[in-house]
């Protein structure tokens, strides 16, 4: 008899990736309920019970309910934020406070639920100083860093070291003659740092001579590894210009993986590498929400019906 406990995939409506998940479960009679968290309270609801068995209750979309404490897992994609526009500003900041903190911390804490990722795990993860510190602890090779505001440490770093280059933090949307746009990874001269260093924190990072990247994604106990080769400093800004291979990790990777995901209690995980001349994995970052379906087809790599297999619980 198939198990009618649902996978609740939290994430905005227009996600594609989740959409190839979401039909890989189907094709297995799993049940699955979507919902974007950005819905809350127009077309999204959440009762919710907290009793000495844990959180129970339901969630409900226009076409779906989910029992609180029948989830079998919970996968977290990119849901749009919180918005109550018909409110005034002071009451929007508070309704949106309460919506975070209330159909959030539901969702954080459903009984018996597999999360891939937690919500609050994605958040701890995010933050780029806290995961380079956990690859070097890991036994990953990290380039020298520095995250400062100080125009004066920031020259000298740069210096010090061959080639640097900086990269942002955080990497939100801008919108630049209306066309959605971020800021990239560039290469910094001393003579660039200049006293708008001391409006914020900036990271910057000794330049790898690199031969090739390695994107990585871990899913559950699985490893996909494969090979970026380009000519571009930032693979990610030009994808037309990507070759792949399927590459098997250098011996101690593997388990440098493992380890930094059971540090921020992590079951996905999308790291970046850069391959040096003498064929040493660097680690640059690991996002716990980053893209993996492109490199399926690319590669004929099983990814997407490894993670239906985690969200499944299968493995």
């Amino acid at each position: 008899m198939t198990e009618v406990r649902p996978v609740l995939v939290v994430t905005s409506l227009h996600d594609p990736t989740a959409d190839v998940v979401i039909r890989e479960l189907y094709d297995r009679d799993i049940p699955v309920v979507r919902l974007d968290s950005g819905d809350f309270p127009a077309s999204l609801s959440v009762e919710a019970e907290i009793t000495t068995h844990g959180i129970q209750g339901r969630v409900l979309t226009p076409s779906r309910t989910a029992d609180l404490t029948d989830v079998r897992s919970l996968y977290y994609r990119r849901p749009t934020g919180f918005a109550f526009p018909h409110l005034s500003e002071q009451d929007a900041r508070f309704s949106v406070t309460q919506a975070r903190y209330g159909l959030g911390g539901v969702l954080a804490s459903l009984p018996g639920c597999l999360y891939v990722n937690h919500p609050h795990r994605i958040g701890d993860a995010e933050f780029k100083p806290a995961g380079l510190v956990a690859a070097a602890a890991a036994g990953f090779l990290v380039p020298p860093t520095l995250v400062t505001s100080s125009p004066d440490a920031a020259r000298a770093f740069v210096e010090r070291h061959d080639s640097v280059i900086y990269k942002p933090l955080c990497n939100p949307v801008y919108l630049i003659d209306g066309v959605s746009s971020v800021v990239e990874v560039t290469e910094v001269k001393a003579e660039d740092v200049d006293r708008g260093v001391a409006g914020t924190a900036h990271l910057f990072q000794q330049r790898i001579r690199k031969v090739g990247d390695v994107r990585v994604t871990v899913i559950g106990a699985r490893t996909f590894c494969v090979r970026i080769d380009s000519d571009v400093l930032d693979w990610r800004t030009d994808y037309s210009r990507l070759r792949y291979t399927v590459v098997e990790p250098p011996p101690g990777i593997e388990p440098s993986l493992h380890h930094y995901m059971r540090h921020f209690g992590l079951a996905f995980g999308a790291f970046d590498f850069c391959i040096d001349e003498d064929g040493q994995w660097w680690f640059l970052e690991c996002n716990p929400s980053g893209q993996w379906y492109w490199l399926e087809p690319e590669t004929g790599l099983p990814m997407c019906a490894a993670l239906a297999d985690l969200l499944e619980r299968k493995t």
